[in-house]
Formats: structure tokens, sequence, C-alpha cells
């Protein structure tokens, strides 16, 4: 899981998002996610890890995690084309296997 920068050429909507899923060890992106506007599918132009704002790490042991992500925001299942109109959402605990 990666957090990705994306942009409608369309619309000229950015957007972010903590629910890009990538083959492991790469930013090779398996799942585009729609345009609230125009619902076109979309690939991030730039990919990066998610990181501890503290320590600056991926995985980190800080007891108090502040990452660049909204744990409280809810996930736009209805844009994601990982989960769009399936039973369960990315931010779920199931395993990939199961929304698939």
């Amino acid at each position: 899981q990666k957090y990705g920068y994306y942009h409608c050429k369309d619309c000229n909507i950015r957007w972010e998002s903590a629910y890009v899923w990538c083959v492991q060890g790469t930013n090779k992106v398996y799942f585009r996610q729609f345009c609230r506007t125009c619902q076109k599918s979309y690939n991030p132009y730039r990919v990066e890890d998610i990181t501890c704002q503290n320590c600056k790490q991926t995985r980190c042991t800080c007891t108090v995690k502040m990452r660049h992500v909204d744990p409280k925001r809810p996930h736009r299942q209805d844009l994601c084309g990982r989960c769009k109109g399936k039973r369960l959402s990315c931010d779920s605990t199931f395993s990939f296997k199961y929304i698939i």
C-alpha cells in the first residue's frame, strides 16, 4: 500500500490517496482510481511510501504515529478501482483475496 497523487486532465481536478496498491517492492500500480466528476479512471502520476512524520520511516516504532494520512477520513469505495462494486472495502482488515 502506497500514497499516490492524481490529476484528471479533463476536469483539472487533483487528489491524493493512501489507497494505492502496488506490486510489492515496486511502484507498479495494480488498480486505477476514478475522478469524482467525470468518472474516468487514472493511475497516479506520483507514488511514494506512507511515512511517519516523526521519524520519516515507513514502518516505525513511534508511540504516537503521525502519518501523512488521516485514518478517520472515510475511503471513497465508489471511486476506488480495487473495491468499486465489491462487498468489502480496501480499508477493511480482510485480506486481498476476499475483495477480488
